[in-house]
């Protein structure tokens, strides 16, 4: 099956919030299973990354993944773990998504 670049992104974005998560919320002296999973979100989330830059500008894809995992992160955070969901916050968040859309529709 193939996958497109912008697919491959996406994946690679959400992978990316996994392992910055991780990195927050699982303990360095917790289960080895945890680290693992931490790295291999990291390894395929660099791989989705290195897959959709072969057929998208290198500044797209980059930005767009970076988008993904920062917004993501926040918005799990803000769910989550009890994180601030203040307007200022929400409204900065906003912005980063819609850097993402114009991203995607300008490539």
């Amino acid at each position: 099956m193939h996958l497109g670049p912008w697919t491959l992104l996406v994946i690679g974005g959400i992978l990316e919030m996994v392992w910055a998560l991780g990195f927050k919320y699982v303990k360095d002296d917790g289960p080895w299973i945890y680290q693992g999973g931490i790295l291999v979100a990291l390894v395929g989330s660099l791989w989705f990354l290195s897959s959709a830059m072969k057929h998208l500008p290198a500044g797209t894809a980059y930005a767009v993944w970076t988008g993904i995992g920062a917004v993501g992160v926040a918005v799990v955070g803000i769910l989550f773990f009890k994180e601030p969901a203040t307007l200022a916050r929400l409204i900065c968040l906003g912005l980063i998504v819609s850097g993402i859309i114009g991203l995607k529709l300008t490539a």
